[in-house]
């Protein structure tokens, strides 16, 4: 035994060094908020629950059973319960992302490849709508399309020209594929326009200098060298397009439409756990091999080598007498996909009858009234007045901070503990693990936390219906992107600067507080701003998790659209629109005073 002290020693002081114990801590924090999840969602598929008296009997609370996944895929409720969902679910996200790589690889070599005239203005201009909530376009869409043959108002179409809109277009799967394209084109444009960014010139000249034409350079060089971004955009669009909740609900609810996503959501509003918790659980399968389908095809895939050491020369393609067209073609896109879905939503909150798109009827009413007319609203206050709509913009901002600042605070520790141990398997088991949540959308997130935090777990008490389940979710689904932000901070910081802190005989608290800190503070103040953008914006996330006394402003959005209150609706659209706006005005500000020090 004495021999084994000298060993043991070691092994204590190598465990409790700053790093590793860092490491350590990090890693029971993430299985404790990812991993245990997780499991805690599939075991509560394979047991009993009280509800279950709805469906089943003779079964004892909380034994073993698979009645739930025959249930699901074997009864005579499948077809609705799974099966339709899926093919839906497959369908609207495979065509959302066609559009966006239809639309977002054109926009990044006109860009990024050509001469066209205000390219830097139109980038920016462009991406909006990915800094937008993704259901921003769907509530649009219906402003404009909606028709009353469902027994709503008609829509503006509608006004315009006497004629109904036809269900297909203004509702379920086409109007779904558009709205989801068009915000998530923005996705593959900043994928695709940084490969085409990276690719030197002097191969496309070689191809120009053996006779190829400008379409067969495109075509044989040009393409072949950004396919791995496309690739990637593709299945990291498919795989965000599976859980998302915002736009299928809106557009896809009112003819019976249903995804999987909004099929959980709908089974956890009925009371079954246990068919909501499988769905779950096929959205995270269906996400993961979406994943690893793209590491398999990009990995596999031959490489072609882009950046040699002759150093990068990019040459613009010139439009000649098509620039100022494509000019106007791009503008006017600009126009339909990001200016005219806000203008229909501001019209719209500024209407005082809801069938009435004159200007005679555009009005305050919805925003500064004070209420008690019952006529409008069953006589509640105007936005700017109303209690409710003041506390869930509260609970927005302090979710959205609170969050942000977690999340900045866990990316640098991530960063830290992962650069500082490079090469080890510590350091490559916590970067794998902080990536796990990208894997699960965030509808199959919220019902994950649903499942584990329902009921107490050791010493942590049930915090379902409770402002701190909310922040716990927001910063398990941000860490992913906190953890990258907090690495590409770090491996900038110089390691002889921290050595030079211990030959000094500053503690590791000191050195992280008064080096590390400092030094990664725009990569936190970036990171900070991008969690508070995503959080205060997500409606997929929480909307299981909400209740009255913890409401934000994107599920009051979805309560007021399910009661019929649109003007209400789209006005508070319209305050998310502003913040998130003023969160990347503030991004974009701050990068450029770091580039310029």
């Amino acid at each position: 035994m004495s021999a084994l002290h000298p060993h043991l020693r070691r092994l204590w002081r190598a465990i409790t060094t700053p790093r590793i114990l860092l490491s350590l801590v990090l890693c029971a924090l993430l299985i404790y908020l990812v991993g245990v999840p997780l499991l805690r969602i599939a075991w509560a598929t394979i047991t009993w629950h009280p509800e279950d008296a709805r469906v089943a009997r003779g079964f004892e609370e909380g034994a073993l059973t698979m009645f739930h996944w025959k249930r699901t895929f074997l009864g005579t409720v499948s077809n609705e319960l799974v099966y339709r969902p899926f093919l839906n679910t497959v369908v609207t996200s495979a065509g959302a992302t066609l559009l966006a790589l239809l639309i977002g690889c054109p926009l990044a070599w006109l860009l990024t490849r050509t001469d066209l005239p205000g390219r830097r203005l139109l980038g920016g201009l462009i991406t909006i709508p990915f800094i937008l909530p993704s259901w921003t376009i769907a509530l649009a869409w219906l402003v404009f399309f909606r028709n009353s043959r469902l027994g709503g108002a008609g829509g503006l179409f509608e006004y315009l020209t006497g004629v109904a809109t036809p269900n297909w277009l203004a509702y379920g799967p086409v109007p779904i594929v558009i709205a989801m394209g068009l915000h998530y084109y923005a996705f593959t444009f900043i994928l695709v326009s940084g490969a085409l960014a990276s690719v030197d010139s002097h191969l496309e000249e070689s191809g120009e200098i053996l006779g190829a034409n400008r379409w067969k350079i495109l075509k044989k060089i040009t393409l072949p060298l950004v396919l791995p971004a496309i690739l990637s955009a593709f299945i990291l669009t498919f795989s965000r397009s599976l859980g998302t909740f915002g736009t299928p609900i809106f557009l896809g609810r009112p003819v019976g439409y249903y995804t999987l996503a909004t099929t959980l959501y709908n089974n956890l509003r009925m009371g079954f756990k246990a068919s909501a918790y499988i769905l779950a659980v096929v959205l995270v399968v269906l996400s993961a091999l979406t994943i690893y389908g793209n590491q398999r095809l990009i990995g596999t895939r031959k490489s072609f080598v882009t950046i040699s050491g002759r150093g990068l020369r990019v040459r613009l393609t010139p439009l000649r007498g098509w620039r100022y067209p494509l000019l106007i073609l791009v503008l006017a896109f600009v126009l339909v996909c990001v200016v005219v879905p806000l203008l229909l939503l501001v019209w719209q909150s500024l209407m005082l009858e809801e069938t009435n798109y004159s200007l005679g009827n555009l009005s305050l009413h919805y925003w500064i009234s004070e209420g008690g007319n019952r006529r409008y609203a069953e006589g509640e206050a105007g936005l700017l007045r109303s209690w409710l709509v003041l506390g869930a913009a509260k609970n927005s901002i302090a979710l959205s901070v609170i969050t942000a600042g977690l999340v900045g605070l866990l990316g640098l520790l991530l960063g830290y503990a992962i650069v500082k141990g490079r090469g080890t398997r510590l350091s490559r088991a916590l970067e794998q693990i902080s990536f796990l949540p990208y894997l699960v959308p965030s509808i199959a997130f919220g019902a994950v936390y649903i499942a584990m935090f329902a009921s107490p777990l050791g010493p942590i008490p049930a915090l379902y219906g409770t402002f701190a389940l909310l922040v716990l979710v927001c910063v398990a689904k941000n860490l992913p992107f906190s953890s990258r932000t907090g690495v590409s901070s770090m491996l900038q910081v110089g390691q002889e600067l921290e050595e030079a802190a211990v030959v000094a005989g500053a503690s590791w608290t000191a050195r992280f507080r008064r080096i590390i800190v400092p030094l990664t503070l725009s990569g936190f103040v970036a990171g900070f701003l991008l969690t508070f953008i995503s959080t205060i914006r997500d409606l997929s996330l929480i909307i299981l998790l909400v209740t009255p006394s913890t409401r934000v402003l994107p599920s009051l959005i979805f309560r007021y659209n399910e009661q019929g209150f649109t003007q209400f609706a789209n006005g508070i659209v319209i305050i998310l629109v502003a913040l998130s706006l003023a969160g990347q005005w503030l991004i974009r500000k701050i990068g450029k005073k770091e580039a310029t020090q």
